[in-house]
């Protein structure tokens, strides 16, 4: 077969996920070949000889009929037998065997805000809605990372079931570069890494530390990542009203050692998503051994399982009863990281990759 990957999230938020697809995809298949579509700039070199890559600089998520028109055209004039869309958005007008990976569906439960009037982002929003219908619709096969995905879909497009495929992901090994001591972070912290998004619920974390710095007034709350534009106004309002901002630290982009510092030295890891595909950030808490308290909701009781202490995250004061829960009894900790220590073998990138081929043959065989 030929087959194409598009890949041009390579280096978006779920850009990992097709990484790691690639690179074990290199290392299990040596027959097929692969055109691998990838941005201008993008360093991704291939390992193998049957796999190659070709420049693919539309948006990941264009309403431009120029742009779907142009995309489709490449995609027809590369003759795949078969297209892996890493992603739901597609060219509307590409009718060839397809596979799409849908990661969640929390964009439509949780708008992110827009820089438009709202009439103009609610037309977006169904332009939105119409390209992942129309996706499904033509797909063959759409991979999901887990069950409560599959479920979620299934419900929300009924023609969906027949085609859906679990292919679960997995943890990154623990980062083997020495560990180095962010700035200003000093015990006992808890901490979460990431944007935040209406989903990542940071602000009811926020009024959950409010409520566990009255027992705990050393504690302090560490939020690392990359956070710019409108996200950072957000963050910074909620941080500007709360009467313990002064223990809140904000320190943006972190590296690798830094990161690992904090997992091995924070009292748990904090996980307050209302919506998550897969949930990988708990399971690399994991990886390095730092307890995890985790919301209970969508898909992460599914891929944690007994290896975290779950909460409901639209309750402040139980976000903060089981953070106390870790902070106060070692050996509850220390029974957690155990947990985790023992969950992350049943999540592996290489059998996502195999089990991703195998869907990849099944449609070679129909014809």
């Amino acid at each position: 077969m030929h087959i194409v990957i598009d890949a041009r999230n390579r280096r978006a938020s779920t850009g990992r996920y097709t990484d790691r697809l690639i690179e074990h995809l290199q290392e299990l298949d040596g027959t097929n070949n692969y055109t691998v579509l990838i941005q201008s700039g993008d360093p991704w070199e291939a390992k193998n000889d049957n796999f190659v890559s070709v420049s693919c600089d539309f948006q990941q998520f264009s309403f431009n009929p120029i742009d779907q028109l142009r995309f489709a055209w490449q995609l027809y004039r590369l003759k795949p037998d078969l297209v892996h869309f890493t992603m739901t958005q597609q060219p509307i007008l590409y009718f060839g065997k397809i596979v799409t990976t849908t990661h969640d569906l929390t964009m439509l439960r949780f708008t992110r805000a827009s820089r438009f009037p709202t009439w103009l982002h609610n037309i977006g929003m169904g332009l939105y809605r119409f390209l992942l219908w129309q996706a499904h619709k033509k797909s063959d096969k759409i991979i999901v990372p887990t069950q409560f995905v599959a479920d979620d879909l299934a419900s929300y497009q009924p023609f969906t079931r027949g085609k859906i495929v679990v292919t679960y992901e997995s943890s990154e090994p623990p980062i083997a570069a020495a560990a180095s001591k962010l700035a200003g972070a000093n015990k006992p912290f808890i901490f979460h890494v990431g944007s935040p998004f209406p989903h990542k619920n940071i602000e009811r974390l926020i009024k959950a530390f409010e409520i566990l710095k009255t027992s705990q007034p050393e504690l302090k709350l560490i939020l690392p990542g990359k956070i710019t534009g409108k996200f950072k106004h957000a963050l910074d309002s909620w941080i500007s009203v709360s009467p313990v901002k002064d223990s809140i630290i904000v320190p943006g982009f972190i590296t690798d050692e830094e990161l690992k510092w904090l997992y091995q030295n924070a009292e748990c890891y904090v996980l307050p998503s209302l919506s998550e595909g897969f949930g990988l950030p708990g399971l690399e808490a994991m990886a390095h051994g730092c307890p995890v308290a985790s919301s209970n909701a969508t898909c992460l009781p599914e891929v944690y399982q007994d290896a975290a202490l779950y909460f409901d995250p639209y309750d402040p004061a139980d976000i903060a009863e089981k953070v106390k829960a870790i902070t106060d009894k070692p050996d509850l900790a220390e029974d957690l990281v155990a947990k985790g220590k023992k969950l992350l073998p049943k999540y592996s990138w290489r059998k996502m990759a195999q089990e991703t081929l195998d869907v990849y043959e099944s449609l070679a065989k129909k014809g």
